[in-house]
């Protein structure tokens, strides 16, 4: 199979501070839920971040019961150009707008031809809200409530580029190796690990960072019942899979770290795959019977 070229996007020319959050929304409160998500933002904006990236689904909450049984309530409407103009947002807004700060933030949103996703919003520093991705590997029962995104997305923030996926997209090589392949330097991936799974949590994202020589920016919910109980470890990974930080596996924290130039391209000059990539895998396969 035939791969696209890895894109020549430069390095970006300064370093970038960035928040990967871990909290517990209340399944079904979208305005309470806005209102927590814009303290998180403040708190994050106050240790000099310039992007915060909160779970998924988290102005609804990760809890397919309510998300069944009230979707009205639980969803965000888009117009056709992706605005959200949903006033149970003004938190958001305000806290993006006062902070200078971009958030991702984890919604429910039912689109303009009925489509409904699991999506990463996108609140900008002029109080802008708009749908950024929509999930495009959707995860067991999800199938049963939501439609599959059609595109992946990067996010653009000065001269960073920032690929998006959600939670289950980062279980897929490819998905994170199309951001790269499109000139990614980081990927941003709101969250929902469920107990249980901490193994393939941490292993998942620092792979990703990785395989692709980008940072990985891993923002989960924490908190509430089984089943729907997560398991936080937040954390920012380098383009080697290090942890620059990592939450708990539970409670709350805003956890800060700073995305540098210097080290991205250090790490791209002494592990070079996305160069040496070749543009496909050869001739058929071979099998050797034993």
């Amino acid at each position: 199979m035939t791969t696209p070229p890895v894109a020549s996007a430069p390095l970006p020319s300064a370093p970038l501070t960035v928040a990967a959050v871990q909290a517990d929304p209340v399944p079904g409160d979208v305005p309470g839920n806005a209102r927590v998500a814009a303290g998180l933002a403040a708190r994050a904006a106050g240790a000099g971040a310039r992007v915060a990236v909160l779970p998924e689904l988290f102005l609804p909450a990760y809890h397919p019961p309510t998300l069944a049984a009230d979707p009205a309530g639980t969803d965000v409407a888009a117009t056709g150009d992706g605005a959200v103009d949903d006033p149970r947002l003004d938190p958001l807004r305000a806290a993006a707008r006062d902070n200078r700060i971009t958030l991702v933030v984890g919604a429910a949103v039912r689109h303009p031809d009925d489509r409904r996703t699991i999506s990463a919003l996108i609140a900008d520093p002029t109080g802008a809200i708009r749908v950024g991705y929509d999930k495009q590997q959707l995860w067991g029962g999800e199938r049963e409530l939501f439609d599959a995104g059609r595109r992946g997305a990067t996010l653009l923030v000065d001269d960073w580029r920032l690929g998006l996926g959600i939670c289950y997209d980062g279980c897929f090589p490819e998905h994170a190796r199309a951001a790269a392949a499109d000139g990614a330097h980081g990927y941003l991936c709101p969250s929902g690990y469920l107990a249980g799974s901490a193994h393939r949590r941490d292993l998942y994202y620092a792979a990703r960072a990785l395989d692709n020589t980008m940072y990985v920016v891993f923002a989960n919910a924490v908190g509430g019942a089984d089943p729907w109980r997560f398991n936080g470890g937040a954390a920012v990974y380098d383009p080697e899979g290090r942890p620059l930080v990592r939450g708990a596996d539970d409670g709350e924290a805003v956890l800060v770290a700073t995305l540098d130039p210097a080290a991205l391209a250090a790490t791209r000059s002494a592990h070079s795959m996305l160069a040496d990539r070749p543009a496909d895998q050869g001739l058929p396969r071979t099998a050797l019977p034993a």
